[in-house]
């Protein structure tokens, strides 16, 4: 019998990211001396310093995979500038403040592409994160999600903490949010053609279909968290991506979707909607050192 040595406490634990790490725990990725708890905002109001204290008091985590965010797509954000800064600012403070205190020994938080400058040279590497201002759009949800890199730096200069972060680039998978408004690009056209389909109509599609975006599915990224958890020991963030070969347009994702759903229908392009940035071509140089050997799940399967 494996004494457990690790308690590892996940927020956001019921989002996308969560659900993918609890399954790949569950399928036998994790370890006997690993105790893994999921929680959400269900269990404790991360803005909340008492709230937070008392989830890490009542679970006593010695790891923390940091996922819980207040998130949304293009047109939620560019409402509510203000309310990400001040939520997320709010939750990240809350969390790390607290795994200082109590002595947890790791937190690897969830950064995101969105956070690297508007105007920059691609690919862009984790070296660029703080070289100028992120895109208008989102910039309160991007300066509170690089503030957790300053926070991380700081709390290892100054206490030896081991806290680090991981960007993906554009998740999608089980569980993902299906809301056409709200929610991905991804999973925002697999309903639409799920619709089309119901009503016989057209799949209309935001945009030109021209912006290219590289897509990793949720169970690789999980695969990837165990990787930084257990074996990644840098404090600086590092991006976990597929390769630039395998960014794909706005419009072929559409039309694999279609495939993908025997969809025979017409696709339609409304240019009246924002495309958003047209690319953000990250570099994956940093973790094939790491994981030369690493096999994505192929974007059309």
């Amino acid at each position: 019998m494996t004494e457990v040595t690790k308690r590892i406490l996940v927020t956001g634990g019921t989002g996308l990211v969560g659900r993918a790490i609890e399954k790949v725990v569950a399928d036998g990725e994790g370890q006997p001396d690993e105790e893994w708890i999921f929680v959400s905002s269900r269990d404790a109001d991360l803005t909340s310093s008492s709230e937070t204290k008392a989830l890490f008091e009542r679970h006593k985590p010695t790891h923390v995979i940091h996922l819980a965010a207040m998130v949304g797509g293009l047109f939620k954000n560019l409402r509510s500038n203000l309310d990400f800064w001040r939520t997320n600012i709010h939750i990240n403070d809350n969390v790390l403040h607290t795994a200082h205190e109590l002595g947890v020994q790791k937190v690897v938080s969830c950064l995101s592409t969105c956070i690297f400058p508007d105007k920059t040279t691609y690919p862009i590497d984790e070296t660029m994160i703080h070289n100028g201002p992120p895109h208008s759009s989102n910039f309160g949800y991007s300066y509170a999600k690089r503030m957790i890199d300053v926070q991380n730096r700081g709390y290892s200069e100054q206490h030896g903490r081991r806290f680090t972060a991981v960007i993906p680039t554009n998740v999608f998978g089980p569980h993902d949010n299906f809301n056409i408004e709200d929610g991905h690009v991804l999973p925002g056209l697999i309903h639409k053609v799920y619709l089309a389909k119901q009503s016989g109509s057209a799949l209309t599609v935001w945009g030109t279909g021209k912006p290219r975006r590289q897509f990793i599915y949720s169970l690789d990224l999980a695969r990837l968290f165990l990787w930084v958890l257990r074996e990644y020991d840098e404090v600086e963030p590092i991006i976990l991506s597929v390769g630039e070969e395998d960014e794909v347009s706005i419009r072929e994702a559409a039309e694999a979707i279609a495939e993908a759903m025997e969809f025979g229908g017409e696709l339609v392009f409304d240019t009246t909607k924002s495309d958003g940035q047209f690319k953000k071509t990250a570099s994956n140089a940093k973790l094939r050192r790491y994981l030369p050997g690493f096999q994505f799940t192929p974007f059309r399967k």
